[in-house]
């Protein structure tokens, strides 16, 4: 039997807010194996679904840079929120940001990119550590394209243009001029950034986290004791649930509520008598995938949208 240590059973716990036993049982099912673990919480109704949102690793800010056609996200850590008000942290992160329009969201050709002055970021974030007295890390970064059509972008809980807390990005394509599109796709990244997608349609969704998220559905739907046939039709029902909480164009229009996103873009697309569709969506939120409280800043920002 495998060894469960007082010290995963934590992280799990943490991950999760599950009970102690709960966790320990459920890492004693599973051999230690904390993803499995959080699933088999999940099919016991013991822990609810997994929610980064409401989750950060460290402070800092993301930053976001729009040229044209094509536009970058970075995430820049510090170990306080202090840091996101100084102004050589904010220069830094934007420079950062202008640099992630060349690397493409590959973070390791962002860190070797060069800045004003010939240093590359890995250098100036040294550089910048040294003088804040805090520990910087430039984490993550993404990045869109379009090739026709125009860029939709958006940073909540800005402390400067381009700085903030989340930042996202949504492409849309066009078979002619964009003009019309422009409130839209501001919407539009301000949907992202409170509804928090994982993928434009499904068939962009990591097959592998399809197949996880069925295989709880099923497990879930055992624990009724219902037959299989039944089973199976409430397993294609949560799923249809599942997608049209993580696929953008399936989601529910945070504005009013009641429409699908997809929806709307067709019919904004025959206001401008064009055709349209979505080809890029990047959302970074400061600090996700770590295990520390943060206030609900999806709600803040569906909020902003209605008013």
């Amino acid at each position: 039997m495998t060894q469960i240590s007082a010290a995963l059973v934590k992280q799990l716990r943490e991950q999760t807010g599950s009970g102690m036993m709960d966790c320990k049982r459920a890492l004693s099912e599973t051999n230690g194996d904390l993803q499995a673990a959080q699933d088999w919480l999940r099919a016991k109704g013991i822990a609810g679904a997994e929610k980064k949102a409401g989750r950060a690793a460290s402070e800092g800010l993301v930053g976001l840079s729009v040229d044209g056609q094509r536009a970058a996200l970075v995430e820049v850590n510090a170990e306080t929120d202090f840091v996101a008000r100084n102004t050589e942290f904010q220069a830094f992160v934007r420079e950062v940001a202008d640099a992630g329009l060349d690397a493409g969201g590959d973070l390791g050709a962002l860190s070797t990119s060069t800045l004003s002055g010939g240093a590359t970021v890995a250098e100036r974030a040294i550089e910048v550590s040294a003088k804040t007295g805090e520990n910087i890390v430039v984490r993550r970064t993404e990045s869109v394209i379009v090739e026709r059509g125009l860029i939709g972008s958006y940073v909540h809980g800005a402390v400067a243009p381009g700085l903030g807390r989340i930042g996202t990005l949504v492409a849309v394509e066009t078979d002619g001029a964009p003009g019309g599109f422009e409130d839209f796709a501001k919407q539009l990244a301000m949907h992202v950034a409170a509804a928090r997608p994982q993928a434009l349609r499904r068939d962009d969704l990591d097959p592998a986290t399809v197949d996880r998220e069925r295989a709880v559905l099923i497990e879930q739907a055992r624990e009724s004791g219902r037959p299989d046939n039944i089973i199976e039709k409430m397993v294609e029902g949560r799923m249809r649930k599942f997608y049209g909480e993580v696929v953008l164009t399936e989601q529910i229009w945070v504005i009013d509520n009641k429409s699908k996103v997809a929806d709307i873009l067709a019919s904004v697309a025959k206001g401008a008598g064009v055709a349209a569709h979505l080809s890029g969506l990047a959302c970074l939120v400061l600090g996700e995938g770590v295990e520390k409280r943060v206030s609900n800043l999806a709600a803040e920002v569906a909020g902003t949208l209605r008013s």
